[in-house]
């Protein structure tokens, strides 16, 4: 087969992933118990689901986000390297912190973004090509508020069979947050062609767009 060719059956291939990822994906239904915030300062939340590429990216197009980081949650600061994390025993997951503003966008409205289009919260430590602990669909609990209306929301799709198979989601202590390398930074942003970006990203990017036209925007934070 030549390049050309190769080439057209790679994008062809794609296109049809893309296609078939939007059939399947569906709007999930907003939390019922979504509290108004305390205060009108900023706030942050600490995901992880799967390669923190494609998730910064997700937020990264939210708006009242400001900014997007990823990083490490769970393990220890001196094991934070992104080779240290990648053989899967430090405890550590691939995550992101988002800061927001709560007049925004709220607390509730993320957890919608993040169960329905920034993974898929039934893989049990791994997300699509990624296995491995540290590709673990989790929640990093920074508040009671943030533990409440998480749980709670958990407990609304659950009970509602949101999913086809159960949801696998961790609640876990935020003990610290440490930022990925600079390489890791934006990643989705700056190479958007790349194969993985384009396989496995981009449609959670379009899902975004489709799902949530109310709060999408087109230029990333």
């Amino acid at each position: 087969m030549t390049r050309a060719l190769l080439t057209l059956s790679v994008l062809a291939l794609l296109t049809a992933r893309l296609a078939a990822q939007e059939r399947e994906i569906g709007l999930l239904p907003p939390p019922l118990y979504d509290p108004s915030p305390v205060s009108d300062a900023q706030q942050k939340l600490v995901l992880a689901g799967g390669c923190f590429w494609g998730v910064q990216g997700v937020f990264q197009h939210v708006r009242g986000v400001s900014r997007a980081v990823s990083g490490y949650a769970g393990g220890s600061e001196t094991t934070a390297h992104y080779d240290l994390v990648s053989q899967g025993d430090t405890a550590h997951a691939e995550a992101v912190e988002i800061t927001y503003d709560p007049k925004v966008v709220s607390l509730g409205k993320l957890l919608q973004v993040y169960f329905s289009v920034a993974h898929d919260p039934t893989q049990l430590n791994r997300q699509g090509p990624d296995q491995g602990t540290q590709y673990r669909s989790a929640i990093f609990i920074a508040s009671s508020v943030q533990e409440e209306t998480a749980r709670r929301y958990i407990a609304q799709l659950s009970a509602a069979k949101a999913f086809d198979a159960s949801i696998v989601t961790k609640l876990e202590p935020l003990s610290g947050f440490y930022p990925a390398e600079a390489y890791h930074q934006d990643y989705l942003a700056r190479h958007p062609r790349a194969p993985y970006i384009v396989y496995n990203d981009l449609p959670k990017i379009e899902n975004l767009k489709r799902l949530f036209p109310d709060i999408y925007r087109a230029s990333p934070e």
